[in-house]
């Protein structure tokens, strides 16, 4: 196909938001879709800030951020997405409702449009097959958060043909980006292999080998990791982690991949405790500071206990849980 003009990016999460700004940023139309009105809101406050802070970085002209920021629309009706070249869906990991969503958008966008998921781990076969262009189907699996991290896991289904990913390809480099191209086998490359580390590192906890500070400073330190596992578990979300972990368990048949029980156990427990707090589960902030300040906000409105955000998603489950099953022995 030919250049890319406009794209449709569904979901206004962190991971929709950052792409939506990358689009705009490299001269992109972007249509940014959520049901959501109020998600939408905080998704275009959000990006114009980080449009402000290119700016002041130098990163972009005044001229350049309004023209970047001039760029983006927002909807919440999945109709508009039907002059989109390009559409890339960036809601959570659940099959079920990105079938749905594909079904709808087959049925929308233009014939030519390629239709792209930002999924981490899910068949992009079975998501192409709900729609009427499996060749033009294709995975689009950007690193989080987008605007930074300089990968792009490229992930070509059955059939995707070779111009889909010749078209997803240069996207992704006209994005700045590094791209990696994947089969569709079960947690592709990175997921492959990051997942069953960050389950090894709870299997090392669960086993009594090390503290989790022991075994994140061992990985930083150690083998000049930027983040230990658990703390990385915990950026990423203990749901998302078992999520895909499931994923990989089951696609490969493989009992390696089996989710360490601790980990099982702590989604549990760590969304039952947040929910008895009235704390939505995965607060999805981006750095420690900006999660502290959310922190010191819900505090102020009654609605957060004295612990931290690590403290709430770690300690409570990784230390309390390790605790009590050693006080069982």
């Amino acid at each position: 196909m030919d250049g890319v003009k406009t794209i449709g990016v569904l979901g206004a999460g962190q991971m929709g938001s950052g792409i939506a700004q990358l689009a705009a940023v490299h001269g992109v139309d972007v249509w940014l879709m959520d049901s959501d009105p109020n998600a939408l809101t905080r998704a275009m406050k959000s990006l114009s800030n980080s449009m402000q802070r290119m700016v002041s970085k130098g990163q972009l002209s005044q001229g350049e951020g309004t023209d970047a920021l001039n760029r983006l629309r927002c909807t919440s009706d999945i109709e508009d997405f039907h002059i989109a070249d390009f559409v890339i869906e960036a809601i959570a990991e659940n099959e079920a409702a990105k079938k749905k969503i594909f079904s709808d958008l087959d049925k929308i966008t233009k014939d030519s449009s390629i239709l792209a998921s930002n999924t981490s781990s899910i068949s992009i076969t079975r998501i192409a097959s709900v729609t009427s262009r499996p060749h033009q189907v294709i995975g689009m699996h950007f690193m989080n958060p987008p605007p930074i991290m300089k990968l792009v896991e490229i992930v070509r289904g059955a059939d995707t043909s070779d111009e889909t990913f010749k078209a997803t390809k240069a996207l992704a480099e006209r994005f700045g980006k590094t791209v990696i191209c994947s089969q569709d086998y079960s947690g592709f490359i990175v997921n492959r292999i990051l997942m069953p580390m960050i389950n090894e590192a709870f299997f090392t906890l669960y086993t009594g080998v090390a503290t989790k500070e022991d075994i994140d400073t061992g990985m930083k330190l150690g083998t000049n990791h930027p983040m230990g596992p658990l703390e990385l578990a915990d950026f990423i979300g203990l749901d998302v982690c078992l999520f895909i972990m499931k994923i990989l368990h089951a696609g490969l048949g493989d009992t390696k991949y089996a989710p360490c029980p601790l980990l099982v156990q702590n989604c549990k427990t760590i969304i039952a405790s947040l929910k008895c707090k009235g704390i939505p589960y995965r607060v999805r902030t981006g750095s420690p500071r900006k999660r502290k300040v959310v922190v010191q906000k819900r505090k102020q409105e009654g609605r957060c206990s004295n612990a931290s955000t690590s403290e709430l998603k770690v300690q409570r489950g990784l230390q309390v849980q390790w605790w009590n099953r050693r006080n069982m022995i």
